[in-house]
């Protein structure tokens, strides 16, 4: 098994359809060696651009499935060994977490990290999984894998006294 550090990896979304018609521009660049996003404000040609360091970077034209490939792979990996694994995605309201962990179906290569990870875990496993798949928006909490996927959940503490 693999590092049990946390890492910290950030991918640029292509526009969409609407950014396109209303004639939205990028304003996020990427070295993609030294995974460092820039972020240049807009009109201020003068001032120089914020900088970010993370432990990965994907822009616009990388895929989801060499995203998945060198990060989310490993991880997978060793959950199919019997390890815990985690893959949490977090941004504002359409930064993109739903393109990339959910995917588009086509072009195929852009198909998300979910789809991925099930594959790969049905692929290669003979045992019981358990998996869950939540939404935490505006404090409200959905399980996305259930059969009412609008019905909020609430959060309870449990705790076990005595013995069996």
């Amino acid at each position: 098994m693999g590092s049990e550090a946390v890492k910290v990896v950030v991918r640029c979304r292509p526009l969409n359809e609407r950014e396109k018609a209303l004639g939205s521009n990028t304003v996020l660049s990427v070295d993609l060696q030294r995974c460092q996003c820039f972020i240049q404000k807009p009109g201020a040609v003068d001032e120089p651009p914020k900088q970010f360091t993370f432990d990965g970077t994907y822009f616009t034209d990388q895929t989801t499935e060499q995203m998945y490939n060198e990060i989310a792979y490993p991880l997978v990996e060793g959950v199919t060994e019997g390890y815990n694994g985690t893959i949490f995605a977090y941004g504002q309201t359409g930064s993109g977490k739903s393109y990339t962990m959910q995917g588009v179906s086509e072009p195929a290569s852009q198909k998300g990290v979910i789809p991925r990870a099930f594959e790969h875990i049905f692929e290669s496993i003979q045992f019981l999984v358990r998996a869950s798949y939540l939404e935490i928006y505006n404090e409200e909490i959905r399980d996305l894998l259930g059969h009412d996927t609008k019905q909020k959940l609430e959060v309870m503490a449990y705790s076990r006294c005595g013995t069996d």
